[in-house]
């Protein structure tokens, strides 16, 4: 009995270990009763900024360079309401009596969290560390674009948004929406990602600069700088800002009813 029971505990052992070696498609973070799912994203190369017939875009898209990531996770949607308050303890409303601004764009606890400011979002990323003992960051601003046109399932389409060249297919933006709306109800992307297009702008680790032609691994954003990024678009913006290589900025203790976040995790 016990030879038996070694023995299938050794084979269980090895399935288990075996398993866990391997790279989930995503998993689900409990901490605080979240319900947070992180999809993984495969490393990989792709072309970063806006392609030169992309008359949309702005000389800050460019020039495209090529960049190489590790792998990671990245959160099914933009951090809601409910997940905010169960990791900081604040609602929306208080959220926006920190502003000058008297607009509330949206409540409930599946709708974007917004009226957050950079400091605030890293907050959040540090907190749900502790609470984990996992590696809860912003995204760079790379990992942002990677994971938005797809990961390595988006390298041969052409989308100009993220999961569909049709913005009203995957984006809330200033044509079909006066407000955020609850999180996941536009099409996913290649990945299974949701509202990387409008709903709200996502800050991004990064400091804001200029792009450089040269090819870059996991790039970081420059040491200092006096704006962060922000990527995505909002239901306040047109369609234009709501492309996959669309940049944007601001300081970071800027709050404003469209600027929300999500989250990356590193393996």
């Amino acid at each position: 009995m016990k030879t038996g029971f070694f023995s299938i505990y050794v084979v269980m052992f090895f399935f288990v270990t075996t398993v866990s070696a391997q790279n989930p498609n995503y998993y689900i973070e409990n901490a605080c009763g979240i319900d947070m799912k992180m999809i993984y994203v495969e490393g990989g190369m792709f072309v970063m900024g806006a392609s030169e017939d992309d008359k949309e875009a702005m000389h800050w898209e460019r020039p495209r360079h090529l960049v190489t990531l590790d792998s990671y996770y990245i959160a099914e949607f933009e951090v809601t309401q409910a997940q905010w308050q169960k990791i900081m303890g604040t609602t929306i409303y208080q959220q926006r009596d920190k502003s000058n601004l008297l607009s509330l764009n949206g409540v409930g606890d599946n709708y974007p969290m917004y009226y957050v400011n950079y400091d605030e979002a890293i907050n959040f990323c540090e907190k749900l560390s502790l609470l984990t003992g996992k590696t809860y960051l912003l995204p760079t601003e790379a990992q942002w674009e990677f994971a938005a046109r797809g990961g390595n399932k988006g390298k041969n389409s052409d989308n100009k948004y993220s999961g569909s060249y049709s913005v009203d297919a995957v984006a809330w933006y200033s044509d079909n929406s006066n407000s955020t709306q609850p999180v996941g109800k536009k099409r996913a992307n290649q990945l299974g990602i949701y509202d990387m297009s409008g709903n709200v702008w996502e800050w991004c680790r990064d400091w804001c600069s200029d792009y450089q032609s040269n090819s870059q691994t996991n790039p970081q954003g420059p040491r200092k700088g006096l704006h962060r990024v922000l990527r995505g678009g909002s239901w306040y913006n047109w369609a234009m800002f709501c492309r996959v290589s669309c940049r944007s900025y601001t300081v970071p203790s800027y709050r404003i009813n469209d600027r929300g976040f999500r989250v990356v995790c590193l393996p």
